[in-house]
């Protein structure tokens, strides 16, 4: 099965195609299990540093694809929508991780508005 499920939505009278990806918050354990779950679930580049600057930047590019930092991409207007899994386990074991991607989630889209840009990143818990 897929990670990625794609579902229309109307907004504004446009058409938006949000995909949704499943991240399976009990493979998260640690920082290293963190970044190499988001690189292989949304094909970050070999380069990737593993790190909250290097995962701003891999999710800032979802919408250019000519970027090359996701396999993971969606038209300019579109967004992502991160669904995790099991996050009451994800967060209780580790908070810091947790709240490091809450708030990356809202660094990346403040950055694309900065830019003149639409936000591109949305949080679905499950």
């Amino acid at each position: 099965m897929s990670n990625r499920v794609v579902q229309r939505h109307v907004l504004r009278n446009q058409i938006t195609i949000p995909i949704h990806i499943r991240i399976d918050g009990d493979l998260i354990v640690d920082w290293e299990s963190f970044h190499a779950h988001f690189a292989e679930v949304l094909g970050f580049p070999k380069f990737y540093g593993r790190n909250m600057d290097a995962w701003n930047d891999c999710m800032t590019y979802l919408d250019d694809s000519a970027a090359g930092m996701s396999v993971v991409t969606v038209p300019q207007g579109d967004f992502v929508v991160l669904c995790i899994d099991r996050v009451e386990q994800f967060r209780m074991r580790c908070p810091e991780i947790f709240d490091a991607l809450i708030q990356s989630v809202a660094f990346v889209n403040f950055r694309r508005i900065e830019q003149g840009e639409e936000a591109i990143l949305a949080i679905s818990y499950n």
